[in-house]
């Protein structure tokens, strides 16, 4: 058993979103009581007690959209990179690093990505790998240091011709043997996708091979309209718009997610909410890239089921919340919107989506529901209440306010301590690695 109170909880339940002096009790995997925090603490006295110290109580949070490869990134120079648009940031950054990226490299990468995931409250994410220098068995890497973490995670390979037909087999093997692996796990810890890169890099040939090799209903993911080259690549080459190509190979659905649509249009959106398709929406990524604004609240409209992620950018789903907030307020000279537009798509929808992928539900903190509970260091200088909490999180607060973090009741993080983490053996390792693969990269430069 273990008691997590003495805090301001917000449990994202509607019925009851906001306790005072509360407390959360999980037995096991799975959360069995939320209440007044004096009451569980006498009801369950043996219990195992995190202390929140007056500070917050809050669900997980769910990144929807990352790239675990890109943790080497971090200050890196490559010679003659000198990007002139979006096409020229994939191929001489993105696309480069991943050329060079071993399993040794995947494997710290994770293990850099999990760690910066629970400092920052981060209990779940959905991640779209690609390490083109060594394929075959690094979903497996990912898997196995997710486990060695604690962190939920629903991973895929990134399907791409880019780098020939060999290659691409390897990524099609590699999503199927995941996802088949993943089938029979019943840890409920891990989920798999068939991940493809984006429809400008996907013949026609490798599509329907993709789908050909789809093992039962598991789902795509893959980016879409990040930028315009994307949108004017399938126009030229293929007389369509990306959904509807997407549509005509049957790669829509219920456990599909496309990542960005920067570049839909209405049609294209009715097309997603028919199929009951899932976007995800990264605004850092986007901004960084310069590739444009989606018209995600146009999307939300719809009804389709649209998260929030960070494509690599960082693991503080609260940056991301406070950067999308301001995006589309910018975007619409509206200073009105996107209020509740994304806290919708960080708290409700991105936990939705998770529970297509895994069988407990999580992201809100209800008996029943899976353990995922962090504990944050804020005390408030204005009034906070369930009504009130989402401004208070995007004002106040960043993912280094984190203090505890629990997932499916495995306490992961404690009083800012990573459990069974010696952190500068790990980091001065992972430097070491992160060299190797900057001196590769520029060594073939």
């Amino acid at each position: 058993m273990l008691l997590i109170g003495n805090g301001r909880v917000i449990t994202r339940d509607s019925s009851h979103p906001f306790i005072e002096k509360g407390a959360v009790v999980c037995d096991g995997k799975v959360i069995v009581e939320v209440g007044e925090y004096e009451a569980l603490k006498t009801k369950y006295p043996s219990a195992e007690f995190i202390d929140a110290k007056g500070g917050l109580i809050m669900p997980g949070m769910i990144n929807a959209h990352n790239h675990i490869y890109s943790a080497m990134s971090r200050g890196i120079s490559i010679k003659g990179y000198n990007p002139k648009g979006f096409l020229d940031i994939l191929d001489g950054m993105w696309w480069t690093i991943d050329r060079n990226l071993t399993l040794e490299g995947t494997r710290y990468s994770a293990a850099a990505t999990y760690i910066d995931c629970i400092k920052n409250g981060c209990t779940t994410i959905f991640d779209h790998h690609a390490s083109f220098g060594e394929i075959p068995g690094s979903l497996f890497a990912i898997a196995e240091e997710s486990k060695k973490y604690g962190i939920r995670s629903c991973l895929c390979y990134e399907t791409s011709d880019r780098d020939g037909e060999e290659k691409c087999d390897q990524a099609i093997k590699e999503n199927v043997d995941f996802i088949n692996y993943c089938s029979k796990d019943d840890s409920d810890m891990l989920a798999g996708m068939f991940g493809m890169h984006a429809q400008f890099t996907l013949s026609d040939k490798t599509l329907d091979k993709c789908v050909s090799a789809l093992p039962g209903d598991a789902g795509y993911h893959i980016h879409v309209a990040e930028g315009i080259e994307d949108l004017h690549d399938c126009l030229h080459k293929h007389h369509k718009r990306i959904v509807d190509r997407l549509m005509d190979h049957n790669i829509l659905g219920p456990h599909t997610i496309l990542g960005h649509c920067i570049y839909v249009n209405e049609h294209e959106m009715d097309l997603i909410k028919e199929t009951d398709t899932m976007v995800v929406h990264n605004p850092e990524s986007n901004m960084g890239n310069a590739v444009g604004c989606p018209p995600t609240l146009k999307i939300m409209s719809k009804g389709i089921l649209t998260g929030l992620g960070t494509d690599g950018y960082t693991n503080d789903m609260f940056e991301s919340m406070k950067v999308a907030n301001v995006l589309h307020k910018h975007n619409l000279c509206d200073p009105t919107v996107a209020w509740s537009e994304v806290p919708q798509m960080l708290f409700e929808n991105n936990a939705e989506m998770g529970r297509r992928f895994f069988r407990t539900p999580f992201g809100r903190l209800i008996p029943g529901y899976s353990a995922d509970v962090i504990t944050l260091d804020y005390n408030p200088l204005t009034p906070l209440s369930g009504d009130n909490c989402n401004g208070h999180i995007l004002f106040g607060i960043s993912g280094r306010y984190v203090t505890s973090t629990v997932c499916a009741g495995r306490v992961l993080m404690k009083n800012r301590e990573v459990l069974g983490v010696d952190e500068e053996k790990f980091y001065a390792e992972c430097r070491q690695v992160s060299q190797k693969l900057w001196n590769s990269i520029n060594a073939g430069k």
